[in-house]
């Protein structure tokens, strides 16, 4: 599958703050990159530095008081999709270094906070098994609410809520997942069928010795995701963070499938 990207942003900023950016497909074996423009007009600095676990690319930007940033790109994807229920977990003793920091707590996620709820109402349920439940039962018990959280939110707080907006979605599968003895971690990705267009937030679990994709809110498949980045939480894979005052002036982000 093709997908076709078209990003642009533009904020006002305290001048010459430095901002983390992270918007560019990440080159993988299942995703290739066929075609690539970043344009950050009148950045006086723009490096890039690798991202977390080696997935994509995070750059710092220095642009006066206005950070303005096109990014296109045509990705093709070659991900089969995999039947999540009859993934076998990955027992601790086997999982490799890196993996073990997305079975512990984050910052927006507390695991410990879920195994209570998550011991009894997935009872007997190990592995894709498990995983699958837990994905159904969010899709099924929150509603997607745009406004209903912001950049405060946790996991408990969505649980109690019950609404929230993907990345809420996807804290809480984290936190199911982390309480349920599978790694798992935050993925910010493009998909062509998420209502409305914007970066999207989903996770992946650790399974049968591979990294796997959901999507809690059920908007994208595996198939058509492309991915940006990774991390513990939302904090490690926003888009943008600006070192000091931002504000938005225009901002809009086009998938399609090509």
């Amino acid at each position: 599958m093709i997908i076709e990207i078209d990003t642009r942003l533009d904020y006002k900023v305290a001048p010459d703050s430095p901002a983390l950016l992270q918007i560019e497909a990440a080159s993988l074996p299942d995703q290739r990159i066929l075609e690539t423009t970043t344009d950050a007009r009148h950045a006086s600095v723009f490096v890039r530095i690798p991202a977390e676990d080696g997935v994509g690319e995070r750059s710092w930007i220095v642009a006066g008081d206005r950070l303005r940033c096109d990014y296109r790109a045509r990705v093709e994807i070659d991900r089969p999709e995999v039947e999540l229920r009859a993934l076998a977990p990955t027992p601790p003793r086997d999982l490799p270094g890196e993996v073990v920091k997305y079975t512990l707590g984050s910052r927006f996620i507390v695991p410990e906070l879920f195994e209570p709820f998550v011991s009894t109402r997935f009872e007997g349920l190990r592995g894709g098994a498990f995983a699958a439940a837990a994905r159904d039962w969010i899709e099924r018990e929150l509603a997607y609410v745009p406004g209903a959280s912001d950049g405060t939110t946790t996991a408990a707080d969505t649980f109690l809520k019950r609404q929230g907006i993907c990345r809420d979605y996807a804290h809480l599968m984290i936190a199911f997942a982390r309480a349920g003895g599978i790694p798992a971690r935050m993925v910010s990705v493009y998909a062509p069928s998420v209502e409305p267009p914007d970066f999207h937030a989903v996770c992946e679990l650790y399974l049968a010795g591979a990294w796997h994709l959901v999507d809690p809110t059920g908007m994208a498949g595996a198939g058509e995701m492309v991915r940006i980045g990774v991390g513990r939480d939302a904090a490690d894979i926003a888009f943008l963070t600006v070192k000091g005052e931002s504000e938005l002036v225009k901002q809009s982000v086009s998938v399609r499938r090509g």
